[in-house]
């Protein structure tokens, strides 16, 4: 493995930690100021990433582009305000992702523009520059889709007061579809015929595209 190969995947994992990190205690923060102090005694209200670490979520983000930390524990009936603390709470981890990949971007850029001289520090510092941005929005997009257990579905739990058919269903086989997608997109990856079928990677890559573009296109008024 050459020097530039092994910084990659040095920054991929720095990258991963942090944003995995920030979005798990981003739950257990708001969880806590709404009144719920279950993910504090559990140790979660931390940015240890030890105190967050899913071995199986992580290796997926750093191989694959995606992955999950370790849910934050929660209980709703502490909450002082249930469906408003609920989705404060579920949507406090993709909000921050979202913000974090927006004030990012502009120190993606510069860093491109300014660090390019040839040595491993600034190598580092692109490749990771560039992969917090990614993976923050990455992981909030990601985390966006209703499957149990992801926050999307979480947040439509908090809104969703008729917990209807629909919901019932998600909250019984959302797992098993969501490792489904997963696995056809990994499929579709090797096996080019599948990509008509590879709703995941779809939805990501236009979500994410159009997202950086829309990022890229406010902070190039300012740069």
């Amino acid at each position: 493995m050459n020097p530039e190969t092994l910084i990659d995947y040095i920054a991929r994992a720095c990258a991963v930690v942090l944003v995995l990190s920030l979005h798990e205690f981003a739950h257990a923060f708001v969880a806590y100021k709404a009144g719920d102090p279950t993910a504090k005694w559990q140790g979660r209200l931390t940015l240890n990433p030890l105190k967050h670490f899913d071995p199986a979520g992580m290796l997926m983000f750093i191989f694959v582009g995606f992955g999950w930390a370790k849910p934050v524990p929660i209980n709703p009936n502490n909450f002082r305000h249930y469906t408003r603390d609920l989705f404060l709470t579920a949507a406090a981890g993709v909000a921050l992702n979202l913000l974090l990949a927006f004030l990012g971007y502009p120190l993606c850029i510069l860093a491109a523009n300014h660090l390019t001289e040839p040595n491993y520090l600034f190598v580092f510092l692109n490749d990771f520059l560039l992969y917090f941005v990614l993976f923050n929005l990455t992981f909030c997009i990601f985390n966006l889709i209703p499957l149990y257990p992801l926050d999307g579905f979480r947040i439509w739990d908090a809104l969703d007061t008729r917990k209807g058919q629909a919901y019932r269903f998600i909250v019984q086989n959302g797992q098993y579809i969501l490792m489904g997608l997963i696995l056809l997109n990994l499929l579709a990856e090797r096996m080019p015929f599948l990509a008509m079928f590879d709703l995941l990677g779809t939805y990501m890559g236009f979500v994410i595209d159009a997202l950086l573009n829309l990022i890229d296109a406010f902070w190039r008024l300012f740069l």
